[in-house]
């Protein structure tokens, strides 16, 4: 068998993470004493099962009876055992470790001192009332706490001496009498004040009934295994708080499960499944409509251009830009109110900037208007403005990616990783270069790998970060949502129903709050890993530069390459890990002050592994995979609002 250190470990290591190893370690150092072993027998087992104590102490005169085994765990075998010591033989066999000490005489004025010395917590469930009081009156004396749990519709009762060293035995039920005072009364006597502490006003008529009948055609106090089993959960709980130093106070609570079957509801009635189809499937007509077929509908030829520009990709698809059509020219405007924290310097808003000029400058040249561009201007409204002016000139490249262009999609399927030619690589070293940038392909399992790793880390890191967290959840749209024209709709993500079951358990703050203390969270990288390692090829966008014009230039290349890898039949999507726009480890450390270290780790991997030149910045990393094709597009601003010919960019 294994040493007592190990056997604990194993033994409970079922119990992680809902008790962690350092509250297990804490809760071992607790000892507790269980007074009366009919329904405490299944107290103090569950007590030891979950690891809740190094120490039981368990006191009771009685010996087991046949009539105890409707709620005593035991077995004929055990019949005219001490009570005490049935319980002791049994937690041996659960953990032989486990320090246990029986009191065979019970709780009397000679055995409570020793019983109770050095314990830090008192479960009390003898029958007597006298020896209630008895136990509650020295354990106040050494503020030591008392939980019971009575068989009477899930009645817990707490008693918190180590706080209320003042406080009145019984929260003050019984008036002013005292152990020695009741000592002296008969039982027909003690009747009333045993009434009074049973909260008369919430037993059942059939309990009620009973009780009437106790000492006519019954002995005893009926009793159910089951709301005893009932009572051992809370009392764990209980245990569980005091000795973990959490919230807990002087009082009692009922979990009454007959009261709660009869309020029994049908969760079909009032569902509210997030993943199931509702308001946003109608709406999302918008969404799905032919691109195409929506510039024809626009008369002039400007609005053609601005719609677009408007069909640009940007991280979260927050649409950063202001986007203006005039007589001659479509002016964007970078937006700073659409930024995030990832939006490092507004440098992932640049980059976005960018794509929307390259559309724009291939609508224009697709109908015979390519005129020139100017990027750079600096206004009250924005650090960043782009003006495509509109001419007369044409570029017959360009213009064959106008459709193409507005067919463009993210595609986030988990894909097939098969080869990509060289020739298909040239050319999109090609297309970056087109637009002043450099295009550098990973297309080794090894590089492919290590970058899933890198970038699933930073993924966890993501959720960890209690602001980042809330900003990632805010991006996403469910089905059930009202319809919206920006963000991510989930069916986007290409999920399953086990991932969307574990992504809604992820959205929730409380959630990844917890595994943040822990420490935990791995998994949270899995998804990011999966995707990633699936490319046939990561391909990443640099320029030469830092200024946010140069992370516009990247912009344009970063779409070029886009709209051709989906012409040679490539699935692409973009993927942000969080040190993509970080310049230095101050402002890594401003992304995630928890995680900056961990951040500067993670970048300094990447950039060995991506191995940019000097002076380049990279704006955008790529996956290239074979997949199916996207369940949904993303949404935009309905193209009726460029015919007004401003667009606020408020709720973009």
């Amino acid at each position: 068998m294994l040493g007592p250190h190990a056997f604990r470990a194993v033994r409970l290591d079922r119990n992680r993470h809902l008790i962690t190893e350092e509250e297990q370690d804490q809760l071992a150092e607790l000892r507790i004493g269980v007074v009366g072993l009919s329904v405490g027998h299944t107290l103090a087992y569950t007590l030891a099962a979950e690891g809740l104590c190094g120490e039981l102490r368990l006191a009771d005169f009685d010996h087991l009876e046949l009539s105890n085994l409707n709620r005593v765990p035991l077995s004929v075998l055990d019949l005219g055992v001490n009570k005490a010591t049935a319980a002791a033989r049994r937690i041996a066999e659960l953990d032989p470790y486990l320090k246990v000490s029986v009191v065979t005489a019970g709780i009397t004025a000679d055995t409570i001192d020793a019983f109770l010395d050095g314990l830090h917590i008192v479960v009390e469930e003898c029958d007597s009332l006298d020896t209630k009081v008895m136990v509650r009156e020295a354990a106040r004396a050494r503020r030591i706490p008392v939980i019971m749990a009575t068989d009477y519709r899930g009645l817990l009762d707490v008693e918190r001496y180590d706080l209320e060293p003042t406080r009145p035995i019984l929260h003050g039920l019984l008036g002013d009498i005292d152990a020695a005072a009741l000592s002296g009364l008969s039982d027909w006597d003690k009747i009333p004040h045993l009434y009074r502490i049973t909260s008369p006003e919430k037993v059942t008529a059939r309990e009620a009934a009973a009780f009437i009948e106790v000492g006519s055609t019954r002995s005893g106090w009926p009793q159910l295994a089951s709301e005893v089993q009932l009572g051992a959960a809370s009392v764990a709980e209980a245990v569980r708080k005091i000795g973990l130093q959490q919230p807990l106070s002087s009082g009692r609570i009922r979990m009454d499960v007959e009261e709660m079957l009869s309020r029994i509801d049908d969760p079909a009635a009032h569902a509210t499944d997030r993943q199931t189809a509702g308001p946003a499937c109608a709406a999302q007509s918008d969404a799905d409509a032919d691109p195409l077929a929506e510039a024809a509908q626009l008369g002039d030829v400007v609005d053609v251009v601005a719609a677009a520009a408007n069909r640009a990709p940007s991280v979260g698809n927050a649409q950063p830009w202001r986007i203006r059509a005039d007589r001659d020219c479509v002016v964007i405007e970078l937006a700073p109110e659409h930024t995030s924290l990832v939006d490092i310097g507004l440098r992932c808003s640049a980059v976005g900037i960018g794509a929307a000029v390259f559309n724009a400058r291939v609508a224009a040249a697709a109908h015979g208007v390519l005129g020139p561009v100017e990027i750079g201007a600096v206004s009250e409204r924005s650090p960043l403005t782009a003006t495509v002016r509109l001419g007369s000139g044409d570029d017959p490249d360009l213009a064959r990616l106008y459709e193409p262009m507005l067919a463009r999609q993210t595609n986030r399927h988990y894909g097939t990783p098969t080869p990509i030619s060289d020739e298909t690589v040239e050319m999109l070293e090609l297309a970056a270069r087109g637009e002043g940038a450099r295009l550098q392909v990973l297309r080794s399992r090894d590089d492919i790998d290590r970058a899933a790793r890198i970038i699933g880390a930073s993924d966890r890191i993501r959720y960890l970060t209690p602001e980042l967290h809330a900003e990632l959840v805010a991006e996403l749209h469910w089905p059930t949502d009202p319809a919206a024209n920006s963000g991510i709709d989930v069916r986007s993500l290409e999920l399953d129903a086990f991932r969307l079951m574990m992504l809604e358990q992820i959205c929730r703050p409380e959630v990844t709050a917890q595994l943040a203390r822990w420490d935990g969270g791995v998994a949270l990288g899995f998804d990011g890993f999966a995707r990633l390692s699936s490319s046939s090829a990561l391909a990443l966008v640099y320029v030469q530069g830092r200024s946010l014009a140069d992370y516009a230039r990247g912009g344009s290349a970063s779409q070029a390459v886009w709209i051709r890898a989906q012409q040679e039949g490539l699935a692409v999507g973009p993927t942000t890990p969080l040190f993509l726009y970080a310049h230095n480890d101050q402002e890594l450390h401003g992304l995630s002050s928890s995680y900056g270290a961990q951040l500067q780790r993670l970048q300094l991997e990447f950039a060995e592994l991506a191995d940019a030149d000097t002076g380049e910045s990279p704006a955008i990393l790529l996956r290239f995979c074979t997949a199916p094709s996207p369940s949904v597009r993303s949404r935009r601003r309905p193209l009726a609002e460029w015919r007004k010919g401003v667009r606020s960019g408020a709720d973009a």
